[in-house]
């Protein structure tokens, strides 16, 4: 099989290598879609937000110092399906079949086959290769081809794709698959050949495709509980129409287990006293969470400065209508910036009460329990909520994070 698999290799570099290298002059720039479970039966996110965090964290925490996997690899983890994610279309083999896949910095493999199946073409070349990714609040199962990837106009060839042809669970109706966007080594030991796998931007980077390895991620808040295209994903380049002001680079943490993510250190204060929620501490920026995650006894520092209580129901804290008023601004140092949550970023949209099981007289925060205490290395989750309010840059060359604020940081959606 490692014979094979080497040949396949062999013969795939070998024919992009004889076609010469022709640089892009401008980023690839696509819509992504803000999608919904309204099939019932989902998962509170709250719920499938932690058994992803703490998944993440276990994998991480599991991987040997010198990259490796430890070969004890068997956590037991709820499968579960969330309310909502952000899809991009991706188009797969020659000609391509489009599938919808999950956005997501907080893993690396690409694969399809949880709804539509994989249609195998001309330039699929099966490795006979197993391939399996569990993330918390889902795992797949199946084989790694080789095919070719279109995204946006970027085309891809060789790529590594998951055919989730054994199983995929935890996969909310409409969403085909995933685009691993984090860094490599999240797909260390992914698949039955030890190593990493590359990536979608690695395998860009190297055929010549993009100038930069890295994405720009734009969302937007909305009350619509319609799937809508409310967000841009940039592959190669950054979009300065999709932002106001500065563009900030922050290096990635070094501290583990976050420093095997899209990782940042940050500090976060509430409100005109400055009281301190979160001391300056490491965590993630991720696309495939919901929420905002803070480690326990932080989110008990946020409980008590923000009067809200938790709701049983929806797993959410909650707060009266009349509370609306006190509620205050919860500012994110990172670097040498800060950057303003107002009360509304804060507030669960009230049009999409229903979505997560609540009531329309209450009101949700989407500030949520990581479900671990601190000092561990991974201590938030900066989520799609906080993405919704400031656009994002990875950088997997350099190894930065970047943020800046854009038209809808201060909107006002409740």
């Amino acid at each position: 099989m490692f014979t094979r698999l080497f040949s396949l290799v062999a013969l795939c570099v070998a024919a992009t290598a004889a076609k010469p290298v022709v640089l892009r002059d401008s980023p690839v720039t696509l819509p992504i879609a803000r999608r919904f479970n309204l099939t019932g039966g989902g998962a509170r996110i709250i719920d499938a937000d932690q058994a992803r965090a703490k998944f993440l964290v276990g994998r991480a925490q599991g991987l040997h110092k010198d990259g490796s996997a430890a070969q004890a690899d068997s956590f037991s983890i709820p499968i579960t399906n969330t309310a909502l994610q952000y899809t991009v279309s991706v188009g797969v083999g020659t000609p391509p079949t489009e599938y919808n896949l999950v956005v997501d910095t907080g893993s690396a493999n690409t694969w399809v086959g949880a709804n539509k199946t994989y249609v195998q073409t001309n330039t699929s070349i099966d490795t006979g290769v197993g391939v399996e990714v569990s993330y918390g609040s889902g795992i797949f199962r199946g084989e790694e081809f080789l095919d070719t990837v279109t995204i946006g106009d970027l085309v891809i060839k060789n790529q590594s794709i998951g055919d989730a042809n054994v199983f995929a669970v935890g996969f909310i109706q409409g969403v085909d698959g995933i685009l691993g966007l984090g860094p490599t080594d999240r797909t260390v030991n992914t698949t039955g050949i030890p190593g990493i796998v590359p990536t979608v931007l690695d395998n860009a980077f190297e055929q010549g495709l993009i100038e930069q390895k890295l994405v720009g991620v734009a969302m937007a808040p909305s009350g619509n509980t319609s799937t809508v295209t409310n967000g841009e994903l940039t592959i190669g380049d950054i979009d300065p129409s999709k932002f106001t002001g500065d563009l900030n680079y922050v290096p990635l943490t070094t501290t583990a287990p976050a420093s095997t993510f899209v990782g940042i250190d940050q500090s976060l204060t509430y409100g005109s006293a400055n009281t301190v929620i979160l001391p300056t501490a490491a965590g993630i920026v991720d696309t495939g969470t919901t929420l905002i995650l803070l480690a326990s006894d932080y989110f008990a520092a946020y409980l008590g400065a923000s009067g809200a209580k938790h709701d049983l129901k929806t797993g959410f804290l909650r707060i009266n209508p009349d509370q609306v008023s006190n509620l205050q601004s919860l500012f994110f140092h990172i670097g040498n910036t800060t950057y303003e949550f107002t009360p509304d970023a804060q507030i669960w949209p009230r049009a999409l009460n229903s979505l997560i099981g609540g009531d329309d007289s209450h009101v949700y925060l989407i500030i949520g329990d990581l479900g671990v205490n601190s000092e561990q290395g991974f201590n938030f989750v900066n989520g799609m909520t906080f993405l919704e309010r400031f656009y994002h840059v990875f950088d997997a060359e350099n190894n930065l994070a970047g943020f800046a604020t854009t038209p809808f940081t201060n909107a006002v959606v409740n």
